[in-house]
């Protein structure tokens, strides 16, 4: 099933969303930084059958609004996806979040409870507060970080290419990579390529993130933690808040990188559908 695209229009901004409709079960999917609602092309057609899907480009990403850089709390972030679910007249839902977000799905099922039937979390990071010290070692991160040097400026499509193929998430640059990534970029005024991402986006989520613990309290709702072999939470200390904070919680291990829905969509897809079978 092909997802129709549709928008939110809000006070301060309007967010782009896809939309499986074919089914009844609630599902919303959150992209993580950088990337954009296509990441779930492949997990949003192989589940449309039983769920009523939504995958939002969140705010500062993909066709939705690029705000300045002080309108990047987690409290609007949340704001934006209720009053989504507002709209479609959800009371709640199950929710798949990858990287960022999965930061964003603690703080949002601590807050609002009710609103969560379940969380996945995909490969999440930066849950602890970050010492503000850290901040210092932003301009760093920001140019040697993977995933933020396909942000360009790009002299041309053609280099944009170029380095999207040395990055994980495209890696094998199949039909599903290429599409993400080509919904991921844009030719900006001056002539040059660059992603849709901005850099008050960038900055914005990097304060917030900093800013705001994941966990404060012990949560129940049930809770997925997909460990991709290849990606970012390896070690045992990185998986010890999510094991002390949430009480009804499994993790699963799939083959593939942090971006493991692009990489090894079969098997991501799979297990997601093995959890929401719960």
């Amino acid at each position: 099933m092909i997802p129709t695209r549709n928008t939110l229009s809000k006070p301060d901004i309007h967010l782009s969303y896809l939309e499986w409709n074919q089914g009844q079960e609630p599902l919303l999917l959150l992209h993580g930084m950088a990337d954009n609602a296509m990441v779930w092309l492949s997990c949003g057609e192989y589940l449309a059958a039983k769920y009523h899907i939504v995958a939002p480009d969140m705010r500062g990403h993909g066709e939705s609004s690029k705000p300045e850089k002080k309108q990047y709390s987690f409290e609007l972030a949340i704001n934006d996806l209720e009053t989504l679910m507002d709209k479609l007249g959800w009371s709640s839902t199950h929710v798949v979040a990858h990287s960022w977000s999965g930061k964003l799905a603690a703080i949002w099922a601590r807050q609002n409870p009710q609103r969560l039937r379940s969380m996945i979390l995909v490969d999440p990071i930066f849950i602890w507060k970050i010492p503000s010290i850290f901040k210092l070692t932003f301009p760093f991160l920001y140019k040697v970080l993977p995933f933020l040097q396909g942000m360009g400026p790009f002299p041309s499509y053609g280099a944009a290419v170029e380095k999207a193929r040395q990055m994980n998430q495209y890696k094998d640059w199949t039909p599903l990579q290429q599409e993400v990534f080509q919904a991921g970029i844009e030719q900006k005024s001056n002539g040059t390529w660059g992603s849709k991402f901005t850099i008050d986006a960038r900055d914005g989520i990097f304060e917030e993130v900093m800013r705001a613990p994941g966990f404060i309290t012990p949560l129940n709702i049930p809770c997925l933690f997909i460990q991709p072999q290849k990606g970012v939470n390896r070690q045992a200390w990185q998986l010890k808040p999510y094991k002390t904070y949430l009480k009804n919680l499994q993790i699963v291990q799939v083959p593939g990188n942090h971006w493991a829905f692009l990489t090894k969509p079969q098997e991501f897809n799979r297990t997601v559908e093995r959890f929401l079978g719960f």
